[in-house]
């Protein structure tokens, strides 16, 4: 019997939110492309833009090549709306200034469903997770509360939205949801693969998009029960 339930998909809206450029497309992009071609709208809202990603290349270059490898990134999958709110890399914190930014980007996409990454402090042993990860992942729980309530952050001209149902985190290791991508993953490898340049310098495994996708789907596809998935943790709201 598999062990992953599959993701519910009555749903026909969603917002994406993670810290960085290439954030989504460690497997989640494959479930993006899967519910687009369902008709499904996604919007993406990126916190920073990647700008410290890569040691050996100032922030200042970085960050707009990072901007539009996750423009044709989001192009491969069916993303409809990128924005980026421009926040620092590697730099953010939990509080009041990032509450408000996502609380407003709730409201002015109204989704019912809210995508991001583990936001845990590991992925598993030996692998702890990037701060940034960490901070947006819960401040994007803490901000749909947010969002919903009239008397917070009364200045937005967002009205507020209490529409939204539930968030899924992509590879969390508490997922016990999965979506089946079958015939979707080589959308979804593409889509990592468009970040070329981050590639380029990260090396190692994780930067073998076929193999390093394709692995992780096949392992989540057994528990799933079909060939290829992709594991996601949901959080109620």
């Amino acid at each position: 019997m598999a062990e992953l339930e599959a993701l519910e998909e009555t749903w026909e809206r969603a917002l994406a939110v993670v810290a960085h450029p290439d954030d989504m497309e460690y497997g989640a992009a494959s479930a993006v492309a899967r519910w687009t071609s369902q008709g499904k709208h996604i919007a993406y809202v990126l916190v920073t833009d990647g700008e410290a990603g890569i040691t050996d290349m100032e922030p200042s270059a970085v960050g707009p090549l990072r901007r539009e490898e996750q423009r044709r990134s989001c192009e491969i999958v069916g993303g409809e709306v990128l924005e980026f709110l421009g926040l620092p890399d590697g730099l953010l914190e939990e509080g009041l200034t990032l509450r408000r930014e996502l609380a407003a980007a709730i409201r002015r996409h109204r989704p019912e469903v809210l995508l991001s990454i583990n936001h845990h402090d590991d992925f598993g042993p030996q692998s702890w997770n990037h701060i940034d990860h960490r901070v947006v992942g819960r401040s994007l729980l803490d901000a749909s509360r947010d969002a919903a309530n009239p008397w917070i952050f009364t200045d937005l001209v967002e009205d507020p939205w209490d529409g939204v149902r539930w968030a899924a985190f992509g590879n969390s290791p508490e997922s016990a949801h999965g979506v089946d991508v079958t015939g979707f993953l080589d959308a979804g490898i593409e889509s990592l693969e468009a970040h070329r340049v981050y590639l380029d310098h990260l090396g190692g495994d994780m930067a073998d998009a076929p193999t390093f996708l394709t692995r992780n789907a096949k392992q989540t596809g057994h528990r799933l029960g079909v060939e290829h998935a992709v594991p996601f943790e949901l959080v109620y709201l």
